[in-house]
């Protein structure tokens, strides 16, 4: 559960430690707007992936089933900082799939808490294997990451990507090369 009043006080701590007067005009609500906007931007520390994974349909086929370009925005647990880029998913059904916008709020949950990208993709290929059970799932993930960005490095268009891979995916390297020529990678 988010604390608003931890947060106002620790933003209020922040300005006055960077030399800034937290009750001057323009500064004197930034500490409740921030309060704010980390209840929306890390809400998925509250949410369960499965919420979304287990409302299934029922299908004959075990064809892959690809859901690509799926936008995010995360914050990195290191620095504070935003990672954002394209998630691609990809998954081999045994018997059931998933609406296609489930796989994006399945992204969103994980997306929305403190993050390491190489983590982010392994949560959403174990989701996708816990709660539907598929022969195998594959997640990959491209991502700008504002620490190499604005600071350190500064390399401004650098990406970052990532894959899991379970079950088929792990064992048949076809399967994997489908994927990637599919995503267009």
């Amino acid at each position: 559960m988010i604390d608003h009043e931890k947060i106002e006080q620790a933003v209020r701590l922040l300005l006055e430690g960077i030399g800034e007067d937290a009750d001057r005009e323009g500064l004197r609500e930034t500490p409740r707007r921030i309060a704010r906007m980390y209840e929306e931007l890390y809400g998925g520390m509250e949410e369960d992936a499965g919420a979304h994974l287990t409302k299934t349909f029922t299908v004959d086929s075990s064809e892959l089933v690809i859901e690509k370009d799926i936008t995010f925005y995360s914050t990195c647990e290191h620095h504070l900082l935003p990672f954002y880029g394209k998630v691609h998913i990809g998954y081999v059904p045994d018997g059931k799939v998933v609406g296609l916008s489930k796989l994006a709020r399945t992204v969103e949950v994980f997306a929305r808490r403190l993050q390491l990208q190489e983590q982010l993709t392994g949560q959403i290929a174990d989701a996708l294997m816990e709660y539907m059970q598929p022969k195998g799932a594959i997640v990959m993930i491209e991502a700008e990451h504002m620490c190499m960005t604005m600071r350190g490095i500064k390399k401004p268009g650098s990406q970052t990507v990532t894959l899991a891979r379970r079950g088929v995916f792990e064992t048949d390297p076809a399967m994997e090369e489908r994927f990637l020529r599919l995503t267009g990678r």
